[in-house]
């Protein structure tokens, strides 16, 4: 007589929701994060100066408040203790040089692009590159299959964008430069990924979120060496409103919120989630506050609406279940 293996846990549907609801309010943040290091750039003339005080900013920030926190105490302890028995990897705690990549496209292209269109080029890369981290198991809730749901999501989400922002991508130059957050948004969906994986060993959200800007901000400051060495210093001086200096606060919200979530949504959701948060927080944008590259129209609205529309059949389908063993190991 055999025994009927237990089904594979699915992932709650209450969490997943709240999970859904603050990931799109990160992504919003993230489409303000991105006016804010873009007009940084244009002011420092250089964009990877710019993403290097971001991300410092929020360096400084956490250093000061991990520490002080018991929550942010413990965390770092059990981090200490995760590498050491090795149940968490060296390499997972590599997310932060993802987000530094991110940041510094918004300080090089955001000014040309506007937000609208580097939007539809990190979704393009965000999309196709989280149904295959949750198909390998990268993140914290193991390999989890994709269904059509989650494909259907997916595939409208890209459709959602274009739509939006479709009338400034025949420009060629245009599209060359985007090259350049497609990459960034390829990174997106590894970096949720294992970034969850360190809130999960960690205990703590914060302590993840430390070493995410940690990680980002040595990215950073090697590639800023690089280019004063080739190019010489950046010829803008740092402006005096205080507000060009928040994005980096507002990486600690979308990156604590990110490593604190996955693990209920998945990656692809969470990254589903946050393109809407990032559509409908770019068109709001360049609505109220246009600039010379923002150009919102009928399409731009039907494109939002539909991301928010995507993002909902990815959501309230059936959950997918968490493939049974363990995922691959990939330390070798």
């Amino acid at each position: 007589m055999t025994t009927e293996a237990p089904a594979p846990p699915t992932l709650p549907l209450a969490r997943r929701i709240a999970g859904v609801g603050l990931a799109t309010a990160s992504g919003v943040a993230v489409a303000v994060q991105s006016r804010i290091n873009g007009e940084l750039g244009v002011r420092l003339a250089d964009g990877i100066a710019a993403a290097v005080v971001s991300f410092g900013v929020g360096l400084l920030v956490l250093l000061v408040l991990v520490p002080a926190t018991p929550g942010g105490r413990r965390g770092l302890a059990a981090l200490r203790a995760a590498l050491a028995d090795g149940s968490l990897r060296p390499w997972q705690c590599l997310g932060g040089a993802c987000g530094a990549i991110l940041v510094a496209t918004q300080g090089l292209t955001i000014g040309t692009l506007g937000v609208a269109v580097f939007t539809v080029a990190v979704v393009a890369g965000q999309s196709g590159s989280s149904l295959l981290v949750d198909r390998a198991g990268i993140g914290p809730t193991g390999r989890q299959a994709v269904t059509p749901n989650r494909l259907v999501g997916a595939v409208l989400t890209v459709l959602a964008v274009l739509l939006a922002v479709g009338d400034r991508l025949a420009d060629p130059g245009t599209l060359g430069l985007a090259l350049l957050p497609l990459v960034a948004g390829l990174g997106i969906a590894w970096q949720q990924a294992v970034n969850g994986r360190v809130r999960v060993a960690a205990g703590s959200a914060l302590a993840a979120t430390l070493v995410n800007f940690a990680v980002g901000t040595v990215a950073l400051l090697a590639a800023f060496a690089v280019e004063v060495a080739v190019r010489g210093r950046p010829g803008g001086g740092f402006p005096a409103e205080p507000w060009l200096y928040l994005g980096g606060p507002i990486g600690i919200v979308f990156i604590a919120i990110a490593a604190a979530v996955v693990r209920f949504t998945g990656v692809l959701l969470l990254g589903l989630a946050t393109i809407a948060g990032q559509v409908v927080g770019a068109v709001l944008l360049d609505l109220v506050l246009p600039t010379a590259a923002s150009h919102p129209g009928v399409t731009t609205l039907l494109g939002a609406a539909l991301t928010l529309v995507a993002v909902l059949i990815a959501a309230l389908g059936p959950p997918p279940r968490r493939k049974a063993g363990p995922p691959p190991d990939t330390s070798g």
